[in-house]
Order: C-alpha cells, then sequence, then structure tokens
C-alpha cells in the first residue's frame, strides 16, 4: 500500500507534466488546471490506499477520464447556453506577466542564455507543440503518455482503454506525423 508520503511524491512528480498533457487536449489554461486537480483529487480518495507501483496507471486513467468528461460538459453547454461574449469584439490584452515565469534560475557557473537564444527556443518549442496539438487525438494521447510520461507500451494501452498494438500504431503514425511536419518547417533533430 502506497504511504502518504509517497502518494505526496507522485503528485508533486507528475502534476507539469499532466497539466502540460491536458493543456494539449482542451487548449485552456484554468480548464486543464481543474481537470489536474481533480484526478488528483479522486486518486487521494478513491485509491490513495493502493500499492505505489499501481498509481501511475490509476492517475494517467483518471485524467483521460476526466478530460473527456470535460469535453461533454462542454458539448452540453455549448448546446444549452450561448455564451455571449462570443458576440463581444476581440479585447486588447496585453498578457499576463509572471516574473517567476520570466525569470529562471540558472545553475551557478552556467552561462545566461541570450535573449536571442531564448526566442528562438521559445519559437521552436512553440512550433512543435503546434504539431502535437494538430494530431488527432488518439495519436497525441498515445505520443504524450508514451514519450512525455515515459509510460511503456502495456501502460500506456491500459491507460487509454485499448491495445498494445494500437498504441504502438497510435505512437507510429504520431511519430511519423511530427517528423515530417517538423522537417517541413527546417527542424531537425
Amino acid at each position: 500500500m502506497a504511504t502518504e508520503q509517497e502518494l505526496s511524491d507522485f503528485l508533486k512528480n507528475v502534476d507539469r507534466r499532466a497539466f502540460k498533457r491536458t493543456l494539449y487536449h482542451v487548449r485552456d489554461e484554468d480548464a486543464a488546471l481543474d481537470i489536474v486537480q481533480d484526478s488528483m483529487m479522486k486518486l487521494a480518495q478513491h485509491y490513495g490506499d493502493r500499492p505505489a507501483a499501481e498509481l501511475p496507471m490509476l492517475f494517467h486513467r483518471i485524467l483521460g477520464n476526466s478530460t473527456l468528461d470535460w469535453f461533454r460538459r462542454q458539448k452540453t453547454r455549448r448546446a444549452l447556453f450561448t455564451n455571449l461574449s462570443d458576440f463581444e469584439g476581440p479585447l486588447e490584452d496585453g498578457g499576463d506577466f509572471d516574473l517567476l515565469e520570466a525569470r529562471s534560475s540558472t545553475p551557478e557557473g552556467e552561462p545566461v542564455p541570450s535573449a536571442e537564444d531564448t526566442v528562438r527556443r521559445s519559437q521552436l518549442l512553440q512550433g512543435i507543440e503546434e504539431e502535437i496539438q494538430a494530431l488527432p487525438p488518439r495519436q497525441r494521447e498515445a505520443f504524450l503518455l508514451r514519450y512525455w510520461e515515459e509510460l511503456d507500451v502495456a501502460e500506456t494501452a491500459a491507460a487509454m482503454g485499448c491495445s498494445e498494438g494500437s498504441v504502438k500504431t497510435h505512437c507510429f503514425r504520431a511519430v511519423q506525423t511530427l517528423s515530417r511536419a517538423l522537417k517541413a518547417k527546417g527542424i531537425t533533430p
């Protein structure tokens, strides 16, 4: 059985990756944060007494189901209600500036990257993220679970509720699509 410390450590280690994965799916930061937090609460409340080795698979399954539930709720809301803000013009938003995000600490002795390098890296990562978002949902899910979350094929299949062969097919197609798209943009390994 997982101890309280093991559960806490697991949740600390998975929170950023789970948020990023969910953000790829829902494309709304607030919703992604809510989904991840709800999934963490469900894991702690309902499965906190399970062995620590089972926590990753359970969490990814809960997270996937919570994301699907969110999409279902959004579909229902769109069918029942008209969002009045859709009729407003675009807002002039200067964007939120987060000092903690902007100031990344570098380890002692390492040179601070130049502004040009930082911008180039940011543009490169944005291009990669756009291509990942453009993948079909099942391919994106398989790709993120296998290569972002570093789950093996069996764990990914269990989290997605499909066969191991399907996971391999989805991952292969995702890698091929991403490779072609990134090469077209001039991004090479």
